[in-house]
């Protein structure tokens, strides 16, 4: 069952959720609640490898991994990050958000940015139930023009759902996590698999 707008206000109110720092109550819509972009960026230093690896040794990944993502780039509140056509880069929420263990979160994109092209998760939108840290987003720009992104416009909301019970392995507990607390653009731990 997912939370409707009453009960998000009231799982803030009550620190069953918890989204630091907490967006105001015109921030949380019918089933929603608005999530903004973090200053937090990492691209893709696509001229340094032919390719990626992903199902070879756990090192040369790793290897591989370090030399095509970019250093985390940081953008000022008063500038904008330019993604252009075709290109992937990283980027955090700039809220954090801490779920219970049997609460899951939902993030979706907007429709409007959506509509020019943008892919907020490309994936990956499911938030583990147990989870702590800020959301990073995977972007993708589908359109024919580049996009400017700012820090703190909306870029996604949030919507919950119960689950039947309390998972048994919520994700901050699980020794396998390997997105425990992020506060930046991590970029991919595939070579962590186990």
């Amino acid at each position: 069952m997912r939370l409707c707008d009453t009960d998000i206000e009231k799982h803030l109110d009550e620190g069953v959720i918890g989204i630091f720092p907490r967006p105001d109550n015109s921030k949380i819509n019918g089933a929603t609640i608005d999530l903004r972009l973090g200053n937090s960026f990492r691209v893709f230093r696509d001229h340094s490898a032919a390719y990626i690896d992903v199902s070879g040794p756990k090192e040369a990944v790793a290897e591989q991994l370090e030399r095509v993502m970019s250093d985390e780039i940081i953008i000022a509140d008063d500038e904008a990050f330019f993604l252009h056509p075709g290109v992937l880069a990283l980027a955090t929420t700039l809220e954090s958000v801490r779920l219970p263990d049997n609460i899951i979160g939902w993030l979706d994109g907007r429709s409007s940015l959506a509509r020019l092209g943008l892919m907020v998760h490309v994936t990956a939108h499911r938030i583990d139930p147990g989870w702590e840290g800020k959301i990073v987003l995977e972007f993708y720009n589908s359109g024919k023009l580049p996009l400017a992104l700012r820090p703190n416009m909306i870029i996604g909301a949030l919507s919950f759902e119960v689950l039947s019970g309390p998972a048994a392995r919520p994700y901050n507990s699980r020794r396998d996590a390997k997105y425990k607390n992020q506060q930046s653009a991590v970029a991919s731990r595939i070579n962590q698999d186990k």
